[in-house]
């Protein structure tokens, strides 16, 4: 398991809510420790909305606390009881991801049983604690997930090409082709989430300038690619060994989906700036995945068992078509930033 940025900025978080903490003379400091820990998010944006949305129902849980504990006798059923209330409040206020730490607060609180000094000091060591996971977030190795999304693009398009090339002529042994599948699945996942951290940032910190805006088209663009590609072997496993199938349409398959990877490849490599110019066309792909199209079909007939190769072929067309959609965006796009690292 790698040593990420985000392991050792929790550490140094921690740290230094323990040293704010004896600082300032409080009691309990594993308190603002704790919030530390729950505060650390994967992006500046997320950061400072987690910040904002904490200050509000931190606030709000401490003061239902500190009203039911002047009013109630520190009882567990009580507790109990306040704890579901502010679980309903924060849901309805749509801040589901504070609600742990606002708990921690609320049950802090109620230790005092209404006395308002010592719920003010549990109240401000998960402030403290929210603001030393804050500052270093933002100071310290600050998170950036385009340069995180383009990194995983590349390994992403590597296991998915691999698989694909390998999928009709079925080279790879079944538990290594499982295995990898699962992987890239997964690694998809991630994908995803790491594009939404760049479009939050984009929209949401940074003003969407042209430029900005054409990054998140194309990022877009490349998720789709790949996505649709994900879907090529999912059809591929669902219906191509399961239909009637000739050596000749083994073959042209195997060649097309050669030819989609290459093209593929190509369109990464033109979007990373490292091809020549008159080696950066793709228009032999588009026509050629016309003609793949217009042969399988003629080729299949519909009363046997190869009309599930129909659809598999149509999954593979979809993929050419995506491959050349970002073929064109990458030829008017100005990508920023590059991975150098």
């Amino acid at each position: 398991m790698a040593l990420g940025p985000r392991v050792l900025k929790t550490g140094i978080a921690v740290a230094m809510a323990l040293y704010i903490s004896k600082f300032l003379g409080f009691q309990t400091p594993v308190i603002a420790a704790v919030a530390a820990i729950f505060a650390m998010q994967p992006s500046i944006y997320r950061s400072w909305r987690y910040f904002l949305d904490q200050l509000q129902t931190n606030t709000l849980g401490a003061a239902i606390a500190l009203l039911v504990g002047m009013a109630f006798a520190n009882d567990p059923l009580i507790i109990g009881l306040t704890c579901i209330i502010v679980i309903m409040i924060c849901l309805k206020m749509k801040m589901e991801e504070t609600i742990g730490l606002t708990l921690v607060t609320v049950i802090a609180v109620l230790e005092a049983s209404g006395q308002w000094d010592f719920a003010l000091s549990r109240f401000l060591h998960t402030l403290v604690g929210i603001g030393s996971a804050f500052v270093i977030n933002i100071l310290f190795f600050p998170p950036k997930p385009n340069v995180q999304f383009l990194k995983q693009i590349d390994a992403v398009f590597n296991r998915m090409s691999l698989l694909l090339r390998t999928a009709i002529s079925d080279e790879m042994k079944e538990s290594s082709f499982r295995s990898e599948y699962q992987a890239l699945e997964t690694e998809m996942l991630s994908l995803h989430d790491k594009f939404k951290l760049f479009e939050e940032e984009i929209k949401k910190i940074k003003r969407a300038k042209y430029r900005r805006s054409r990054q998140i088209v194309v990022y877009k663009q490349m998720l789709n690619t790949l996505q649709k590609g994900l879907e090529v072997l999912e059809t591929i496993d669902n219906h191509y060994f399961q239909s009637t199938r000739t050596p000749e349409i083994n073959a042209a398959f195997d060649r097309h989906l050669e030819l989609l990877e290459k093209a593929h490849e190509l369109v990464l490599l033109k979007l990373d700036d490292k091809m020549k110019p008159e080696l950066e066309s793709i228009e032999q792909m588009e026509i050629e995945n016309e003609k793949f199209l217009q042969t399988v079909m003629q080729e299949i007939h519909f009363d046997d068992g190869s009309r599930r190769l129909s659809i598999v072929a149509a999954a593979c067309y979809e993929y050419g078509y995506q491959i050349a959609r970002l073929d064109r965006l990458a030829g008017h796009a100005d990508i920023e930033e590059k991975v150098t690292s």
